[in-house]
């Protein structure tokens, strides 16, 4: 990398944001011999940052930076290693995956019969008739999905409910069907599936609304303890791929609490931006609260809205039938356009952002006309409309949201993770799915997220995808959506702050920004895009702290 004599650095700098504060306040810790890549337009490049109070004080070369330093100040080598801003994780569900793993048995696992025998441990524990709860199970991982007999057979003496990672679905036994009175000849929920095999009979297997009906019999355990440890706990994860910030997406008052508390408690490693329940909003609203209110490490973001359900899980609602599944089945809407209106403007008149969850194209229609309905009867000069997920587009979609520049939030890495499943959308859509090529073209400003747990928090997983559009056997979904590593990262970083109106205080690595950085094993710029997920996080700093060391 070439060094920056002085006067290219404060001809390539201008006006140094923190140059004035450098001749009054010193630095207490110095990064140096970097391979800093800045996100930062005016300069792009840096080999050393000076951080006092959290915050960046200058940004520049070792020429530059070093001599600001004083005997109390520390001094780090980083030995030439590549320096990246943190990520932000502009869509995931940190606090309530976090109580999952304190209460629930983890089923990450690619065998049925592990799964089973976790399940049956767990029972063994459990009291008879009590609930015995598992998460992260992905179907796409197992080589037929779990069903209510294999259920049976882990827990005959209990309910069973075991949640999809994706959040939308779940697999029960025949003891939670028997309690939640689901038999053969109940009809699908508004907003809900019951799943049928060729015979006629229910495989356990319950979507959205239909799942609802059995968590509603699950009693909450969960104590206020238990969402500042859940708290602490993610945001170690996080912090360990290099995540800094995240977008809590559906956060109940409980949530925001359980990160106050681990703030307080000095164990939040991670910057929340927490979108509120629709459920939820006006208990938020009666206290006068809305988008923007906290600080920087936890704040109110905007209210959470569903459309459909999920790609994943295949029930996202699609204007063309999915691939292999009986019935010419387009998936679920869930929130009716009266419900997404009259909950959007009520928000949206009292300072709220709105973020709605829609993923396919018929959702993100009706998603997009509730946006121009109440931006034209109540205009405001910058909403920031978000779509979360923003899956399947067409042409006249991506039209309609640069006219009102809605931000995208689409998952990062479902090429690379949920590859699985990309065959029940078929080749063509998949060219029309998490469209990053096609809404940077466009003009519009998309986020990195993983919305955890339903993939995994791990930016270099993001990169990976976005840059080779294959998945974990090699097979290529959308290749025409491919963007560069340049792009790719400023969409997990600049864009994400920009999406929860915080690109004044985080997003890139320049004066007056917080000292949010991550350190790794090796040059992503030189790596060859499918090896990019082999690229270990050797250190990730938030607010001038290490929150994480390998």
């Amino acid at each position: 990398m070439r060094q920056l004599s002085r006067r290219d650095f404060v001809q390539s700098m201008g006006s140094l944001l923190g140059l004035p504060l450098l001749r009054t306040e010193e630095p207490e810790t110095i990064l140096y011999n970097g391979n800093i890549w800045t996100v930062d337009e005016a300069q792009p490049r840096a080999q050393a940052v000076a951080i006092r109070g959290g915050r960046l004080l200058a940004v520049g070369s070792n020429d530059d930076v070093l001599p600001l330093a004083t005997a109390r100040t520390r001094k780090i080598d980083l030995a030439f290693k590549s320096v990246l801003p943190g990520f932000n994780d502009a869509h995931a569900h940190p606090v309530s995956s976090g109580v999952e793993q304190l209460r629930k048995v983890a089923c990450d696992i690619d065998s049925i019969d592990k799964i089973k025998a976790a399940l049956r441990v767990r029972a063994l524990k459990t009291p008879p008739g009590e609930w015995v709860l598992g998460f992260l199970y992905d179907d796409g991982k197992t080589p037929r999905p779990i069903n209510r007999h294999d259920l049976d057979e882990a827990a005959p003496d209990h309910p069973v409910f075991v949640h999809h990672r994706g959040g939308h679905t779940a697999f029960v036994n025949s003891m939670a069907l028997q309690l939640g009175q689901v038999s053969d000849q109940t009809p699908d929920p508004p907003g809900g599936r019951f799943e049928h095999d060729a015979a006629g009979h229910l495989t356990g297997f319950v979507g959205d609304a239909g799942m609802q009906l059995f968590l509603k019999l699950i009693p909450n355990k969960n104590t206020r303890e238990d969402y500042r440890r859940a708290a602490a706990s993610i945001s170690k994860l996080f912090t360990s791929t290099g995540v800094t910030s995240a977008c809590d997406a559906d956060a109940t008052p409980e949530d925001v609490q359980g990160y106050q508390d681990a703030r307080d408690a000095g164990e939040l490693g991670i910057r929340a931006y927490c979108h509120v329940s629709a459920r939820s909003l006006d208990h938020f609203m009666a206290a006068g609260i809305h988008t923007g209110f906290g600080d920087e490490w936890v704040r109110i973001g905007g209210v959470k809205m569903y459309a459909d359900g999920s790609i994943s899980e295949r029930t996202a609602w699609l204007s063309q039938p999915y691939i292999g599944i009986p019935n010419n089945y387009v998936g679920l809407q869930l929130f009716s356009r009266e419900q997404l209106y009259e909950i959007g403007r009520k928000a949206h008149a009292a300072g709220w952002q709105l973020a709605t969850h829609a993923n396919g194209d018929l959702a993100i229609d009706r998603i997009l006309g509730v946006y121009e309905q109440i931006q034209k009867e109540l205009p405001k000069k910058d909403p920031r409309f978000r779509i979360e997920h923003c899956t399947l587009l067409t042409d006249a979609l991506i039209h309609r949201m640069r006219e009102l520049q809605v931000i995208p939030a689409p998952f990062s890495c479902y090429v690379y993770f949920h590859g699985d499943v990309m065959h029940y959308y078929g080749e063509e859509r998949t060219q029309h799915m998490f469209p990053m090529r096609s809404f940077l073209d466009a003009g519009l400003r998309p986020t990195d997220s993983s919305d955890y747990t339903a993939s995994p928090s791990d930016p270099m997983m993001w990169l990976q995808s976005q840059l080779t559009r294959k998945d974990m056997k090699g097979n290529v979904w959308g290749a025409n959506q491919r963007i560069s590593l340049q792009e790719a990262i400023r969409c997990g970083t600049s864009n994400g702050a920009y999406a929860a109106f915080e690109e004044g205080v985080k997003g890139s690595l320049q004066p007056g920004q917080v000292a949010d950085l991550v350190v790794l094993a090796q040059d992503p710029f030189k790596a060859d895009p499918s090896e990019l997920l082999k690229i270990q996080v050797e250190r990730t700093m938030v607010g001038g702290i290490w929150k994480y060391e390998s």
